[in-house]
């Protein structure tokens, strides 16, 4: 009987969980449909999930359009650096905060919580203040160190969290073998928190490659604008869309963080597995 109530169970939440994933996953179909319908079935009064006569003609007017591949060499370019940077900044502080617990461990978690308090509006025209001093408006470096600044509060939480799973008795045992410091920090906790900094490096990556908010605000020229800056340009004067290329242009700029997910959810999880097991 408990056998049975166990296996209803667990049907139960695969049943659950795929009913979620079917949520979570709809608006994306739909805009890989959109993308490849032609502008008679965009006017349908009955559209359909599977596109009748799939076109391509989205993608060349989107591209024909608006400077799409410079766009996104803008983006890639302030998600890899801001991600690199925040992973940098944060892998130490992250350290120093789960092992020397007191008032700065206090006072970096308290900086989190208030940090993810503050709404983007509030803090953009002192940040642009800020930056126009520092001659970094309509400037990519400018853009990177605010997506820095953003990541970093909670991905020193994450990173911190990661730290703690890793147990001090592993460095105590490399420091009884003679090691130092530094060689203990390289060589025993480097390699078990790479899944975590790979997870933190991912989150900073989608993070600065979805922001539009800041990027609209501090970015002034065309050739300098990001990905989702440029997608608002699909709209027309009166605010009405130009679905499909707009449709092709939003299923493209989706594409780099699913695929980046994709290569990188194997080394996380299998990082976790490997650093769970002490030989």
């Amino acid at each position: 009987m408990n056998t049975r109530t166990g296996k209803a169970a667990r049907t139960g939440q695969y049943a659950a969980l795929l009913c979620y994933l079917l949520f979570l996953a709809l608006p994306f179909l739909w805009l890989v449909s959109t993308a490849f319908k032609p502008a008679r079935e965009l006017g349908s009064l009955h559209p359909s999930w599977i596109p009748e006569n799939p076109t391509l003609d989205n993608f060349r007017q989107a591209f024909e359009e608006q400077p799409l591949l410079g766009a996104a060499g803008n983006s890639l370019t302030a998600a890899l650096c801001a991600a690199l940077i925040t992973v940098v900044i944060a892998t130490p502080m992250a350290y120093v905060t789960a092992r020397h617990r007191g008032r700065l461990s206090r006072a970096a978690t308290g900086w989190v919580v208030v940090s993810q308090a503050f709404p983007f509006v509030l803090i953009i025209i002192p940040l642009f203040l800020v930056l126009k001093k520092l001659h970094l408006i309509n400037s990519l470096a400018g853009l990177i160190l605010v997506y820095v600044v953003w990541s970093l509060p909670f991905a020193l939480w994450m990173l911190t969290g990661y730290v703690r799973a890793v147990p001090p008795e592993l460095e105590e045992a490399a420091a009884v073998d003679g090691a130092g410091k530094a060689r203990t920090l390289v060589s025993v906790t480097a390699p078990l928190l790479a899944p975590g900094i790979v997870a933190t490096a991912l989150f900073a990556f989608i993070t600065a490659w979805n922001e539009f908010f800041f990027a609209l605000v501090l970015l002034k020229t065309p050739e300098k604008q990001t990905l989702p800056v440029v997608l608002t340009h699909f709209l027309g004067a009166e605010g009405v869309a130009d679905l499909g290329p707009l449709a092709a242009a939003a299923f493209l700029a989706t594409l780099p963080s699913l695929v980046v997910f994709a290569l990188i959810q194997r080394r996380i999880t299998g990082g976790l597995a490997a650093g769970a097991v002490k030989d």
